[in-house]
């Protein structure tokens, strides 16, 4: 019997080994608790991750940093939304960048990042990024990731086939989606075929400090613009955009805007017409748009409003303009790193288009075309057609490249992320993603050099994965370990607002451009007080400017007397700190507005219009030593028609 027992034993102790080994064996690829995947996203306290990866916001108008393959956020710049906890939008030095020519607009929908380039090759100096719904494009300077520019674009709507950036970084286009009139006018929308228009931008972008300027206006027929990528290598200087409504329809766009077999990638030769242009072509046409720039030295943003913009008619330029015809309804345009495959994205199409650079140079010297539309030759579909990927999925949205001869498409119906090879057409992975991915991004793979490391999946939908946060449950993003020849699910992570699109880089590139030391004598603002010395309160009429320090761990002055119920009372506080981490805050009682967050060096100010007489505290808002609840003061406000006379004190009593 014991015999028995003990053999029994020694049999069950085989099988659960056994099956153990083979239950981790089959696990292997299935999650973090039975594989090596939070290994490869565990980042160590005090390490640094590998790459930057900068999320869009979607409706939050914000841009995310975040850090892989940790999936730490960073932090959110405020780029076309106003932002509480910076005051950007609120202070009187941020509140002209959100100026357009439709008044101050401080929300919008924040789609496309896409990083500057060199040589191909993304450089980390500047983030460009799109507003959607009043068309704007953005620029964040990354030695300080701050919002520095933003520029309105005229005779656009809907303004999303932006921001992507050309591989020197020449250009940054501004593609609309919605045609309209151009110029606008009052005229019946049933009359939309053949009337409406679209428009291609192309906003020059100076190489030393980045500054963006609207070089030309090509005005397109009426379709709906949706995505594009600029050509690389061979096909440097080209830009490709997809389009559908190729119907021309304005109702019921989910039936009518699907009629056509194929719609059209526009292929543009920006050099061509860039020739044209510096040799005097084009039309100047009036225009009224904003142009925004936050200056450094004066801490202070300035907003002007441009009269003309010039305008390209495409027939003016005789062999700038073809259309490639893609089916159908395609989304994403995504040039491979050697600038000769375009692949077509089509959200309706069974299969997934890739057209070939080379094919369409031949087509195009050989007059291989298949009529036009608006005088715009259509080249033959099969004279640019480099290969199909069969069936590879449901719902093709966007495409990316590791620089190994491998893409990688998502696909929103299916849920998936499917890997194939550029020239054989091969599906050889796919993954799921949870649920609904929209867009993704591998580290530098719209570029000549992608990263092919990770790529980050943008999902739409996020039930069930997370606790439940009521009927708006959080966005998400998936990293996903391509390394390999499978691609491995490694993480989730919540992100901030709709996480629309991305751009990642080496974090390499961009921690030593970022800037640890702010001087006071680079202190240029008007209103700026470098010394506590110099700290003061002037009274003109009804205006009362307070000069004002902050340091640890005080306010210079900190008291104050003379306010009246009916003053405007513009606090100018200059932070006296100079090392980068140490930044203050202030927050007055009854002000209109958001506390401010003064970066070293800075000089920032807000308005405060008191209403009731009283003693009204003000107060540090960011912690910034051991002393921070002590570093306050008062003002004290009387009667509109009070005699108390103006004073102010730092460590002694107002007498």
């Amino acid at each position: 019997m014991k015999n028995i027992l003990k053999s029994t034993l020694v049999l069950l102790s085989v099988l659960v080994a056994f099956t153990s080994c083979d239950n981790a064996s089959s696990k292997s690829n299935s999650g973090a608790l039975s594989s090596s995947a939070a290994e490869k996203v565990y980042v160590a306290p005090g390490e640094h991750d590998e790459f930057y990866a900068f999320i869009s916001g979607g409706f939050s108008g914000q841009l995310s940093v975040y850090g892989l393959p940790s999936g730490r956020l960073f932090k959110v710049i405020p780029v076309f939304s106003q932002d509480a906890e910076k005051a950007y939008g609120y202070n009187e030095e941020t509140k002209p960048m959100l100026n357009t020519s439709h008044g101050f607009v401080p929300w919008d929908d924040a789609h496309h990042p896409d990083i500057s380039q060199t040589n191909g090759v993304v450089d980390g100096r500047w983030v460009f990024i799109n507003g959607n719904n009043t068309p704007r494009i953005a620029k964040i300077d990354l030695s300080t990731f701050e919002t520095t520019e933003i520029i309105e674009v005229p005779n656009s709507a809907g303004n999303h086939s932006s921001s992507f950036v050309t591989e020197n970084s020449e250009y940054v286009v501004a593609g609309t989606r919605f045609s309209v009139p151009i110029p606008q006018k009052d005229m019946p929308i049933k009359d939309y075929k053949g009337n409406f228009k679209g428009s291609l931008s192309f906003i020059s972008i100076d190489p030393e400090h980045g500054h963006m300027d609207i070089k030309f206006q090509l005005i397109m027929p009426g379709f709906d613009y949706d995505l594009s990528h600029p050509g690389r290598g061979k096909s440097h200087g080209w830009f490709f955009f997809t389009t559908y409504n190729t119907e021309e329809a304005s109702t019921l766009m989910e039936v009518n805007a699907s009629q056509n077999d194929k719609d059209f990638i526009a292929a543009v030769n920006w050099k061509k017409i860039e020739e044209y242009v510096n040799n005097g072509g084009g039309t100047m046409m009036p225009a009224n748009y904003a142009h925004n720039v936050y200056d450094e030295a004066t801490h202070s943003a300035t907003s002007t409003m441009k009269k003309e913009v010039r305008i390209v008619n495409p027939l003016d330029v005789p062999g700038a303009v073809y259309f490639l015809p893609t089916p159908k309804s395609p989304h994403g345009c995504d040039v491979d790193p050697t600038g000769e495959y375009i692949v077509g994205n089509g959200k309706l199409s069974a299969n997934l288009t890739v057209h070939s650079f080379t094919k369409m140079l031949n087509a195009i010297e050989n007059n291989k075309v298949a009529g036009d539309a608006y005088g715009i030759p259509i080249l033959n579909f099969e004279d640019v057609l480099a290969g199909v990927v069969e069936q590879p999925g449901l719902g093709p949205l966007h495409t990316e490249f590791d620089g190994k001869g491998n893409a990688y498409t998502t696909f929103f119906i299916s849920s998936e992320v499917v890997k194939w090879k550029l020239g054989t057409w091969e599906v050889v992975d796919r993954q799921p993603c949870y649920y609904s991915v929209g867009h993704l991004m591998i580290p530098g793979g719209n570029s000549q050099k992608p990263f092919g490391k990770y790529v980050v999946a943008m999902n739409k939908i996020t039930k069930d994965r997370y606790l439940p946060t009521g009927p708006e449950v959080t966005q998400s993003a998936q990293l996903y370990d391509i390394s390999g020849e499978k691609m491995e699910l490694l993480l989730d992570f919540p992100t901030v607002g709709e996480p629309h699109y991305a751009a990642g880089c080496p974090a390499d590139l961009v921690k030593p451009r970022s800037k640890k030391l702010f001087k006071l004598e680079d202190n240029k603002h008007p209103y700026a007080t470098l010394n506590e010395a110099d700290a003061k309160v002037v009274r003109d009429g009804k205006t009362v400017h307070v000069y004002m320090t902050t340091i640890r761990s005080h306010f210079a002055p900190d008291n104050i007397e003379g306010i009246k119920v009916g003053d405007k009372v513009y606090f100018h506080i200059t932070n006296l700190e100079q090392d980068y981490d140490v930044p203050h805050g202030v927050s007055m009682i009854g002000a209109n507005t958001s506390e401010l967050l003064i970066m070293p060096g800075q000089t920032e100010t807000f308005l405060w219009e008191p209403k009731q007489i009283g003693v009204w505290p003000f107060y540090c808002t960011d912690f910034c030593s051991a002393l921070h609840q002590e570093m306050q003061g008062y003002v004290r406000v009387s009667p509109a028609n009070s005699n108390t006379p103006l004073k102010w004190s730092l460590g002694e009593d107002i007498e």
